[in-house]
């Protein structure tokens, strides 16, 4: 994911999730097929749990990236790519999607009679 295209994305989670806070950590459980896959629990660090809680605002990951770097100590440069490989990691796990693609890869041509 480059820095370019990243900036004008949003994302949003999958809806087959179950996520719980535990000590400043997010756990995530895909669920598929109604069964929660233990074998897959994706933990995310108190950075990466904030840009989990920010994905929910549907916000550009621009955005998202000024944000961490107002709330956190860390170049922009240095947030921007930590933030890229993350929501890649997470894209590569099924977890998030581009905003739209879940909404319109669901939806149906209607056929005519």
């Amino acid at each position: 994911m480059n820095g370019a295209g990243m900036s004008i994305h949003s994302f949003t989670k999958d809806k087959d999730l179950v996520t719980r806070s535990i000590a400043g950590e997010t756990l995530i459980v895909p669920v598929r097929s109604g069964i929660s896959d233990l074998d897959c629990t994706y933990v995310l660090n108190e950075v990466g749990s904030r840009v989990w809680e920010l994905l929910d605002e549907r916000r550009p990951v621009d955005k998202i990236v000024e944000t961490i770097c107002a709330e956190y100590e860390v170049p922009r440069e240095q947030a921007a790519r930590d933030i890229g490989e993350l929501l890649g990691s997470l894209g590569t796990a099924g977890l998030i999607h581009a905003a739209g693609e879940a909404e319109t890869s669901s939806m149906k041509p209607k056929s005519n009679p």
